[in-house]
């Protein structure tokens, strides 16, 4: 009938759950879980900061750094660029630009993406995600 936190779950075009993203509750750090084909293959934990929002994923060696209010970051792993996120600003809704690396999966690097997106939502309120290709 009704839950606790947030809940996002991501379909593929045949109705096929491919991510599912859930709020961990009762923890002192905002805490996501990232689940790929039913299985937890992340978390995501903002950090505690004063100055700008930072945030850790645990789970892949992923490192995330850029500026998280104009939506303008990057993802790396060992120095390798995984995506890079950008916001589009004139369009009629929320439009973000992910360049994902050649050989990288794409719906890990969505969700994660959709996860911090999440967090940084200050309405609370459910997402709408529409992929171009």
């Amino acid at each position: 009938m009704f839950s606790f936190g947030k809940k996002l779950h991501v379909y593929d075009m045949d109705g096929m759950e491919v991510a599912y993203i859930e709020q961990k509750l009762f923890t002192f750090k905002p805490r996501y879980h990232v689940y790929i084909c039913g299985e937890q293959v992340a978390e995501i934990v903002k950090e505690i900061t004063f100055l700008r929002p930072k945030y850790r994923i645990e789970g892949l060696g992923w490192e995330i750094d850029g500026d998280f209010w104009a939506h303008d970051y990057q993802i790396t792993c060992d120095g390798q660029n995984i995506v890079t996120i950008c916001k589009e600003w004139m369009t009629w809704g929320d439009s973000y630009e992910l360049d994902i690396a050649e050989g990288e999966s794409e719906i890990m690097a969505l969700a994660v993406v959709l996860c911090i997106d999440c967090v940084m939502a200050s309405d609370g309120g459910g997402v709408t995600v529409t992929i171009n290709t």
